[in-house]
């Protein structure tokens, strides 16, 4: 009878070898799918969502980001700092006005590849 402090692991053998080691080869480590994932986790926000499609469309400053989504400044500040720090968005000076555009054209791409997927029948 088996213990039931202990845990056991039941993995699948599988029954296709050779497709296991050959995309076996291709998967990132387990470390680069977790920080992946994490990207990916920003767009699980409506408001960074908006955000990010907002400057898709334009370069803009945080004020007129506050204007065209309706909300308070705070908030909106809140998100673009999380949007800077996974390098989605990018920041520039001039004089007091902090103007932000996306970072590069890769979430400007998986925007458009996410709303095609979103629209289909």
């Amino acid at each position: 009878m088996p213990n039931k402090t202990s845990v056991e692991i039941c993995i699948t053998e599988g029954i296709h070898q050779e497709i296991i080691e050959k995309v076996h080869q291709h998967m990132p480590e387990p470390l680069v799918l977790h920080e992946l994932a994490d990207f990916f986790k920003l767009f699980a926000d409506s408001t960074r969502v908006s955000i990010l499609w907002a400057l898709s469309a334009s370069e803009m400053c945080v004020c007129d980001l506050c204007a065209l989504l309706r909300m308070k400044q705070p908030a909106v500040s809140h998100q673009l700092r999380h949007l800077k720090q996974a390098r989605a968005v990018r920041a520039r000076r001039e004089g007091k006005v902090v103007y932000y555009a996306l970072d590069d054209d890769h979430i400007r791409s998986l925007l458009s590849l996410a709303m095609a997927h979103a629209q289909e029948a």
